[in-house]
């Protein structure tokens, strides 16, 4: 990971635009039912958000439960602090949780990190850092970025595969093994199913938070709310499908220890 390109990055990034626009509106809506589902099994949850960016997660939650937000870059901690004051605030990344002890939450949140982890390696420290602050009937909720997706529309909508061929940014399966900036990492189903086994998490459900919402970002911001809701009835129905999750842009893996 690049920390200070990512810190850099995330300055200029706005994430909440993003998830504010009728595509990102279908992620934070998913994000936030399997959220809502976890926490109902605990009497008294205690969350953790690793990557937290500006509190589009903590800040609500926290208005029901204990937060504590985790977050690399100082100015997002800032946007929390003003506009969260429940939410407690850690400056900190996802590869050392010392600040946080054994056992110590029901629910965690690992959305942004995972995207942006360049090896296994990070990955996997990710994870067990995760794991570690976990209790042991805890649920960990962790985000990832797909490679046919990027495949898709970088390679082929935008008219940019052979380029990516020839660089040897892609492999003779497609598997995208290098990119031309070094922020993002992309993943199949198989290397995350790799990654739980190396670390022992056990998966209680996988689905995809914005299914083909985003290869449709065009025609959702053309529908009017009515048509929208209609859409996201369908999408709640088939976001679990298993032939629905590998092309998604998104993946979201319910686990435990």
């Amino acid at each position: 990971m690049n920390t200070e390109e990512l810190i850099a990055y995330y300055n200029k990034f706005n994430e909440d635009k993003r998830l504010n626009t009728r595509h990102g509106q279908v992620e934070y809506r998913t994000c936030m039912h399997y959220i809502e589902e976890a926490l109902k099994q605990f009497e008294k949850p205690r969350i953790l958000d690793i990557g937290a960016g500006t509190g589009k997660y903590s800040i609500p939650l926290s208005m029901h439960y204990h937060v504590d937000a985790l977050e690399l870059v100082k100015h997002n901690l800032r946007v929390i602090e003003k506009n969260g004051p429940n939410v407690h605030t850690h400056l900190g990344n996802a590869l050392d949780l010392k600040q946080f002890e054994n056992d110590s939450y029901e629910v965690i949140l690992l959305f942004g990190p995972m995207y942006h982890l360049l090896t296994e390696e990070e990955k996997v420290q990710a994870l067990k850092e995760a794991k570690r602050v976990l209790k042991p009937s805890g649920v960990l909720l962790i985000n990832y970025f797909m490679n046919d997706y990027c495949v898709i529309t970088h390679g082929f909508k935008e008219g940019k595969i052979e380029e990516a061929i020839k660089k040897g940014m892609v492999d003779n399966q497609f598997h995208i093994t290098d990119w031309d900036n070094s922020l993002y990492s992309v993943v199949r189903l198989e290397d995350i199913d790799v990654l739980n086994q190396k670390v022992g998490l056990k998966r209680l459900k996988i689905i995809t938070p914005d299914g083909p919402a985003n290869y449709l970002r065009s025609t959702l911001n053309k529908m009017d709310d009515e048509t929208f809701e209609r859409f996201m009835e369908y999408h709640f129905i088939i976001c679990e499908r298993s032939d629905m999750l590998g092309a998604s842009a998104h993946i979201l893996d319910i686990v435990t220890k």
